[in-house]
């Protein structure tokens, strides 16, 4: 990519895309382009290990992209109701990790449905962007690859909603103490906090105030890699 400026190829305008047609054209208009390159254009400094700039990938391209969402709980590109999710690739190609969705009410669990809840209203369409993620490869050096679009199929639909009440049941019950990264066939509860010192009020088992660890909803990286090779299979 050289001294090319992204601004200068109109790539980076900041706004939010006027439609889906426009967000993936922008996407796909960053493949090739290091993280380092992003951040120059947006004045911000990358660092070399990814370990100090943990969601750096995500949140440059959010900044780059036009995502309006900032932290609420809404799909990032709010107005055309897609979320941005980063997906690091190691050496061979495959997803590094599991894909954070969003996080975890505890308290108002029992009182949401599959059709209402923030996972779905995430995961109804959502921009994936690729990115380098190899160890050994300084975090600005690392590459943005061919972004995808994702509707869920009804048989993923099927498996996320499954999935998802199974543990939305658990957590009302006041079983979340219960709840291992080994449940979900393709989406997973995990621990989310900056600290093991952070703490959350949930149900107990009867009914009662605990107070837990925050949690949050993610993405299995073996289902986030069937997804992405039926979408290049697609075009």
């Amino acid at each position: 990519m050289g001294e090319d400026k992204l601004s200068e190829k109109g790539t980076v305008p900041f706004s939010e895309p006027r439609s889906e047609g426009e967000l993936l054209e922008r996407a796909r208009g960053l493949g090739g382009y290091t993280l380092g390159e992003l951040g120059k254009e947006l004045g911000l400094e990358v660092p070399d290990s990814a370990a100090r700039a943990k969601g750096l990938a995500g949140q440059l391209l959010e900044k780059v992209l036009g995502a309006s969402a900032a932290s609420r709980a809404e799909p990032d590109f709010v107005r055309l109701g897609i979320e941005l999710k980063t997906i690091p690739l190691d050496a061979t190609g495959k997803p590094k990790e599991s894909t954070f969705v969003c996080s975890i009410s505890l308290s108002s669990m029992a009182d949401t449905d599959w059709e209402r809840s923030i996972v779905w209203k995430k995961l109804q369409k959502v921009l994936f962007v690729p990115v380098e993620a190899a160890s050994k490869t300084p975090l600005g050096d690392r590459r943005v690859g061919r972004a995808f679009l994702w509707t869920p199929t009804t048989d993923e639909q099927a498996a996320l909603r499954r999935d998802w009440e199974r543990l939305a049941d658990m957590i009302a019950r006041g079983d979340v103490e219960r709840i291992t990264g080994h449940l979900g066939d393709v989406l997973q509860v995990r621990p989310k906090a900056a600290s093991g010192r952070s703490r959350r009020r949930a149900p107990d088992e009867e009914g009662a105030v605990q107070w837990t660890m925050p949690r949050g909803f993610y993405l299995r990286p073996a289902f986030t890699e069937k997804v992405l090779a039926r979408l290049r299979r697609s075009e």
